[in-house]
């Protein structure tokens, strides 16, 4: 089990990496013909998408990786090549073409459902979410780390909720200029972050790096 500030910081990470306010604008457009009642279920739908496809990944990313045999630290320094990539895209505010592609947002627009597909994935919980939950749930063992990890993600799910349900007042109150300025506040986060697991990876590869 760790401190309780590491899990502060996992808890901070998880939501920079998730970038939901940089997922609004998308929510916006692919919703903007749904009457209020369909929103709500959609962003109801999407927060829970999200919230259980990372619980399955907390529960089950160590187990894929084994099966494949891919190491912990391998997997640390191609995660955090992964989420670098994000963070620069999040610095020019733009969406990293990790998370969703233009194709797929064109897709997206004649679907009769957009809450799992391309929001809660891979929007929301998208590779890099992935990759950095299952290095999170490496960094310990026993069933309290599991507890509070679990505990985290219900509450970002919440939160993800909750910033959906608020999108038009968001985007009204901060604009364009004011989600861009908080989205490249988060790519920065995500950037150092990336840089820890790439420099962990490395020196569990490279031993003499230590």
């Amino acid at each position: 089990m760790l401190e309780i500030q590491d899990y502060l910081k996992i808890l901070i990470g998880i939501f920079a990496i998730l970038n939901p306010l940089g997922a609004l604008p998308l929510y916006l457009s692919l919703t903007q013909h749904y009457n209020a009642v369909e929103r709500r279920a959609t962003a109801a739908s999407a927060a829970k998408a999200a919230t259980i496809i990372l619980l399955i990944t907390l529960f089950f990313g160590e187990f894929i990786l084994s099966f494949f045999g891919i190491s912990v630290n391998s997997f640390r320094v191609g995660g955090g090549i992964l989420i670098l990539l994000m963070a620069i895209s999040m610095l020019y505010a733009q969406t990293s073409s990790a998370k969703n592609t233009d194709a797929e947002r064109e897709e997206a627009e004649h679907r009769k459902s957009v809450a799992v597909v391309p929001l809660a994935m891979p929007m929301l919980a998208g590779p890099g979410a992935i990759s950095s939950i299952i290095l999170y749930a490496n960094r310990s063992d026993g069933w309290q780390h599991y507890a509070i990890m679990s505990a985290e993600l219900v509450l970002i799910g919440f939160g993800l909720w909750a910033l959906m349900r608020l999108a038009d007042k968001i985007s009204a109150r901060l604009g364009q200029t004011g989600m861009n300025i908080i989205t490249r506040v988060m790519g920065l986060i995500l950037a150092a972050i990336a840089v820890e697991f790439i420099s962990a990876g490395l020196k569990g590869i490279f031993p003499v790096l230590a």
